[in-house]
């Protein structure tokens, strides 16, 4: 099943705005006034040459410190690679600008797995003179050593570990200090079952590598032992009842559909399946194909 990365992005850093923005853009973070913030619904622009459509992913509604004027925070994530970036960037900004009049932060958060030097301006220019240069923020989270985030109690910094610069035999190390980090923070359970959910996505390890996590954990000083391993317990056993609510789901759904297949075999209509099986019309030719 794809991956539904902005998605994940956009709830990760909806939820913790304030945290990804100290992390990653300190200097703006002491001008923002974080008492004035309001997410915007999405906006869907068209792009009339391609004939593609494109949803904006984050937008945020703030004040500068000192300041009366609102100011939008556009985030863009970006999981794949693409050369046309910058302009689609501009685009964006534009767009934004003329709906709304305001002033704009546009940051771009690129979350693929391979290392790139990508731009973050947009230019256009001639012999005879330059026009434009516009310059938007960005984050390039695989050139990130995770091993600078980990004594950072900051939920943003634990999740994208897993999206940041690490080598495959460092998966076990990066999971237990993601661990730590979320023992340490002491979030409530929703904002827990977020970020853990956001790594898993990204980082699941083998069950050779989850023995080697146990026994790494179980060297670890007892206070710390005991709540992490309760944590790696936890979710486990919501792993296990989640993975028997499927099975349980998957299989109605299968018995349902042999029930219809053979009503339908007997001659009976989709009219006559549906007032029998409480389903609607709809749901039995579905099943039926």
């Amino acid at each position: 099943m794809s991956i539904d990365h902005d998605r994940l992005f956009k709830e990760l850093i909806q939820t913790f705005f304030e945290e990804f923005i100290v992390l990653f853009f300190p200097a703006m973070h002491e001008h923002i006034d974080f008492h004035h913030l309001s997410f915007l619904s999405e906006e869907l622009f068209t792009d009339v040459t391609a004939r593609e459509k494109y949803r904006v992913d984050l937008l945020v509604e703030t004040k500068l410190k000192g300041e009366d004027g609102l100011v939008i925070v556009h985030i863009e994530n970006q999981s794949y690679v693409q050369p046309s970036f910058p302009e689609r960037m501009f685009i964006y900004f534009s767009r934004l600008f003329e709906k709304y009049r305001k002033n704009i932060v546009p940051i771009a958060v690129f979350s693929y797995d391979t290392i790139r030097d990508e731009p973050s301006t947009f230019t256009l220019q001639f012999p005879f003179g330059h026009v434009l240069d516009f310059r938007f923020f960005t984050v390039e989270l695989r050139k990130q050593n995770w091993r600078n985030y980990i004594r950072q109690d900051n939920p943003i910094a634990a999740a994208l570990l897993s999206k940041m610069g690490y080598t495959e035999s460092e998966r076990v190390e990066l999971k237990k200090q993601f661990l730590r980090m979320l023992v340490r923070m002491e979030l409530d359970e929703a904002k827990q079952r977020l970020l853990f959910g956001f790594f898993e996505t990204y980082i699941k390890l083998s069950d050779e590598e989850e023995r080697r996590l146990r026994s790494e954990v179980n060297e670890m000083e007892t206070k710390e032992k005991e709540q992490v391993m309760e944590l790696i317990i936890s979710y486990e056993q919501k792993a296990l009842e989640k993975g028997r609510e499927e099975g349980v789901k998957q299989g109605i759904k299968q018995g349902m559909k042999r029930l219809v297949q053979t009503m339908a075999k007997k001659g009976m209509s989709v009219k006559d399946i549906a007032n029998v099986t409480d389903l609607s019309e709809e749901e039995v030719e579905r099943l039926l194909e």
